[in-house]
């Protein structure tokens, strides 16, 4: 039976939800092992359709009147979780923050090429960081800086989006956008892709080989 191994308190963590026996309540709202609702039982019950079902009695929501619990394999549900956090840690980790700088008074072409710079970055599953430089007098003119970094964020908006407002750094004014997509979807993606091209030349070069079905009805009709 897949029970949750007996601990001592110090053994538990903080974030630990209460399982099975350590659910000390006269009364929980049950979750069944597949989602579905049972209601508000007895603890005693639930405990017992748990068991029934060679899994754990889970604390889902202990703030809920009364507690929400919910049938499950308390092991798996850990394993799951923990892989979850760790490819999220490895796709944060493999993101790069790549830096787009402006001035305020830059001239259409030099917008054009930064911004296709900028769509690049993103759609590699890579942040970027939109800087302004500041000179002079223009540091007098924070509203002009905040309209241009807007209509940086909507023009890259089919690619990202902000994460962080404009906001002042120094002599410079900076913003976010963080992408739609990270690098492990992006790199699903291409690899999906590849093998579809991959199948496709495949079935082409078989299509068009010595001996291929639409050659021999060819050569039939001669």
């Amino acid at each position: 039976m897949s029970r949750t191994p007996t601990r001592t308190k110090e053994e538990f963590r903080i974030s630990d939800p209460r399982t099975n026996d350590r659910i000390r309540v006269p009364e929980v709202r049950l979750v069944g092992p597949a989602g579905e609702q049972v209601g508000v039982v007895r603890i005693e019950v639930a405990l017992r359709l748990a068991q029934e079902a060679d899994l754990d009695l889970v604390e889902v929501a202990p703030n809920s009147k009364p507690p929400v619990v919910k049938i499950m394999d308390y092991g798996k549900f850990k394993y799951e979780a923990a892989q979850k956090a760790k490819e999220a840690r490895r796709n944060q980790a493999n993101t790069v923050l790549k830096e787009v700088r402006f001035r305020l008074k830059i001239e259409a072409h030099d917008y054009t090429t930064k911004l296709k710079r900028a769509e690049g970055f993103l759609q590699s599953g890579d942040k970027v960081k939109a800087m302004i430089l500041f000179r002079g007098r223009e540091q007098s003119r924070p509203e002009q800086g905040v309209r241009l970094l807007r209509k940086f964020a909507e023009d890259v908006a089919e690619f990202g989006t902000v994460e962080s407002n404009p906001t002042i750094d120094g002599r410079n004014m900076v913003m976010v956008i963080a992408p739609h997509k990270n690098k492990s979807e992006v790199k699903t993606e291409q690899n999906a892709q590849r093998a579809a091209n991959k199948e496709a030349a495949r079935t082409a070069r078989a299509g068009s080989a010595p001996g291929s079905a639409p050659d021999a009805d060819a050569a039939a009709a001669e």
